[in-house]
Formats: C-alpha cells, sequence, structure tokens
C-alpha cells in the first residue's frame, strides 16, 4: 500500500490528508483495470475519463470552474503524483498532463477561455496538451522559432514545429507558445490556445520511447487562431511557461517521489524474502546499507517537495529556486533507489513484466523533461547569485 505517513508533516492540512487517502484507497482498488501499456492512447483517454468522473481531475482546476480550491493547491496535486505515480506511471501522466495543459489558461485566460477550456478537461471529457519544445529549443525557452504573426484584425496565424509534445496526436487543445516578435528573446514570445482541430495544425509523426506514452510532433501551417485565444498579453509568452512551470516542476519530482517509493517497497520485501547463503538477503551489511540509503534519500526528497509546494500554497509568487531544487534532486534521487532495487533483485530485476524494470524505465525521462537536471542547477545557482547581488545592492544604499 503506498505510504502516507509523511502527510503527517506540519506541511500538510486535514484537507489534504483526506484527499490523500481517498484517492490511495480509489487508485488501489480501480486504477489498474484502465491501463493496458501496449495500447497507451486508449489507456490515457480512458484514465482521464475515469479521473473526472472520480472528482480527482477537480484538483487541477480552481474552484470557480469546479475545482477543489480557489487556486491550484500545488501540495494536493504533488500528493496526487506521488500516490498515482507509486501504482503506475500512466495514472500519474493522465492527471499531470491535465493540470500542465491547462495550468496556463488557469493562470491567465480570460473568463471566456476557463469558461470554455477548464470544465471538460476537469470532467474528464477533454484531453489537455502543453506545446512549448522545439527541435533547436528545450529547456532555452528563448530559441523558439515557430512564428505567431497577425493574420487580420482578430487572428494571429501559427508556423513551425513542435515536439516531445505528451498527449501529442490524443488532446483536444493545445497551449501553444510562439514568436509573436514584441522584442528580442524570450521577451518577444506569446502563448495561445489551440484547438485540435483547427485547420492548419497536424501530427507530424508519433514518438517512440522506453517507457510509452503518447508523444508527438507538431506541425503548424498557417494555422488560424482568434487574438481571444491568446493567454496574457502579447509579448508575455515566457512568463506564462515559467509560471506553469514554477508549478508543475514540484509536481515531477512528487512523481519521482512516488516512484522511488514504489520501489523500496519492492526492494524491501524482495530483501526480506529472498534467501542467499542460507540467509534473508536482508541480513547481508551491503543490503542494509542499500536500504538504508534509500530511505535517507527518499525523506530528503520528500522535504525538498513538499517544501517548494508550501511557500507556493502559502503565497509567494515565485518559487523557482525551491522548485528548481525538488526537480533536480527526486529524479535523481529515484533513479538512484530504483538501480539499487534493480540490483537487489538481480536478474528478475531486468525481467519484462517486473515491476522495477518498468520503473527503470520510467524514470529516466524524469531527468528531463521539463528542464533536465543540469538545466535545474544552472536555475539555481543564478538564482543564488541574483539574491546575493540584491542583498549587495540594498546594503550599499
Amino acid at each position: 500500500m503506498v505510504p502516507l505517513s509523511h502527510l503527517d508533516w506540519p506541511f500538510f492540512g486535514d484537507e489534504h490528508r483526506r484527499f490523500a487517502a481517498a484517492l490511495a484507497d480509489w487508485a488501489g482498488k480501480e486504477a489498474g483495470q484502465y491501463i493496458d501499456h501496449d495500447d497507451v492512447d486508449r489507456s490515457c483517454r480512458a484514465l482521464v475519463r475515469a479521473l473526472g468522473d472520480a472528482g480527482w481531475l477537480k484538483a487541477v482546476v480552481p474552484a470557480a470552474y469546479g475545482g477543489l480550491t480557489e487556486k491550484l493547491d500545488v501540495r494536493t496535486i504533488c500528493a496526487a503524483r506521488e500516490i498515482l505515480s507509486w501504482h503506475d506511471s500512466l495514472a500519474d501522466f493522465a492527471l499531470a498532463m491535465q493540470g500542465l495543459g491547462t495550468a496556463s489558461i488557469s493562470l491567465y485566460g480570460s473568463d471566456d477561455i476557463k469558461a470554455k477550456y477548464l470544465p471538460p478537461v476537469r470532467e474528464g471529457r477533454h484531453i489537455a496538451a502543453f506545446a512549448l519544445s522545439e527541435p533547436e529549443a528545450g529547456s532555452d525557452v528563448s530559441a523558439l522559432a515557430t512564428t505567431a504573426t497577425k493574420d487580420g484584425p482578430e487572428h494571429i496565424r501559427l508556423d513551425g514545429l513542435k515536439t516531445w509534445i505528451s498527449n501529442g496526436g490524443i488532446a483536444d487543445h493545445y497551449v501553444v507558445f510562439a514568436r509573436s516578435g514584441e522584442a528580442p528573446g524570450a521577451k518577444g514570445l506569446s502563448a495561445f490556445v489551440v484547438d485540435a482541430d483547427t485547420p492548419g495544425l497536424d501530427i507530424a509523426g508519433r514518438i517512440d520511447v522506453i517507457a510509452p506514452h503518447p508523444l508527438a510532433t507538431l506541425r503548424f501551417t498557417g494555422c488560424r487562431v482568434p487574438l481571444a485565444n491568446r493567454l496574457g498579453g502579447p509579448g508575455e509568452g515566457f512568463k506564462v511557461a515559467m509560471a506553469t512551470l514554477d508549478i508543475f516542476r514540484s509536481t515531477v519530482a512528487a512523481a519521482a517521489l512516488g516512484m522511488a517509493r514504489r520501489a523500496f517497497d519492492e526492494m524491501i520485501n524482495r530483501a526480506a524474502t529472498r534467501n542467499l547463503f542460507g540467509a534473508p538477503l536482508a541480513d547481508l551489511q551491503l543490503t542494509q546499507a542499500a536500504i538504508a540509503d534509500s530511505a535517507i534519500d527518499i525523506d530528503a526528497a520528500a522535504l525538498l517537495v513538499y517544501r517548494a509546494a508550501w511557500e507556493k500554497d502559502r503565497g509567494a509568487p515565485r518559487i523557482t529556486r525551491e522548485a528548481s531544487m525538488a526537480k533536480a534532486f527526486a529524479p535523481e534521487m529515484a533513479q538512484r533507489v530504483i538501480d539499487r532495487a534493480v540490483q537487489i533483485f538481480g536478474g528478475n530485476g531486468v525481467r519484462s513484466g517486473v515491476k522495477v524494470e518498468a520503473l527503470y524505465r520510467e524514470i529516466r525521462a524524469l531527468r528531463i523533461y521539463e528542464g533536465a537536471t543540469e538545466v535545474q542547477k544552472l536555475i539555481v545557482a543564478r538564482e543564488l547569485l541574483k539574491a546575493r547581488e540584491a542583498a549587495r545592492r540594498q546594503a550599499a544604499e
């Protein structure tokens, strides 16, 4: 059973504990029946609908549009992702992308845009996606090449490619970031909501990866979008993207935490029941060291994850440093824990169908998407240096 004792920490309220306990119960009984790793498109559609029907997608939209809380509660989303990823990565993916694909709308959309897109996502009737990455622009958002040019008084035209787009090919809408030209670099980007059936938007190809999920390259060719579908003002796309990632980078770390906890549980059970040299594997000091190292890693990651989420929920305008710390540490930690679990399983650890083998494949992408570990380290260092410079200037005044 997914562990929940850390929810007694002071980062959480009773509402978080109730939500987590109910979701853990639902996931243990229900989630598995919707998952077929040989047909991830169908699985994700089924999971999104089931999560919507059960009310869990209320966690990813504001209360004004049927959600749980007045604004997105990052601790709730983190707890949800941790629980679902403990059970299965596709269940986590289904909820996470509903959030990532609408957070920009929740934060910067007009009332009309929110009313149109958020309720069907909350209900699990529509699937959401976030289209930021390009063939030559991922972590460096300022390098985006997709263009948004004026096409009459009320429309823009999108031209370019987006790639590595999760839910690509099955989404009902995409939040798309493009170069609108108000200024050079990051200051010249804008964000738009684009319906999947808009003429000029095509799926240029699906992408196969080691842990399959819906993933595609999108091609925009004269794709005409109403200006009313812009999120924020002209040239505010970078701000929209960073505010969205400020929330969801912490939740990626939470998903990694859930995977690490599952690997740890599998490791403990294997060590306690597998005999080696006439005694349980758990009696060996090297096994005990692996268990201890993993437990320490997991608690350290949990503290970073929920510190970041708590800071955001208590009103911090930006948690760039805290979220990047969590995102840098937790997936790397989970990779170490899962690798130890595979080692303790021995040959069975690399056999298809064994849980730790699946986790070994599934964790790898989390060290890359929504900002690779190396980029998170750069962000942390820059935030600390900026803070030092600000303090120095203040002291000099």
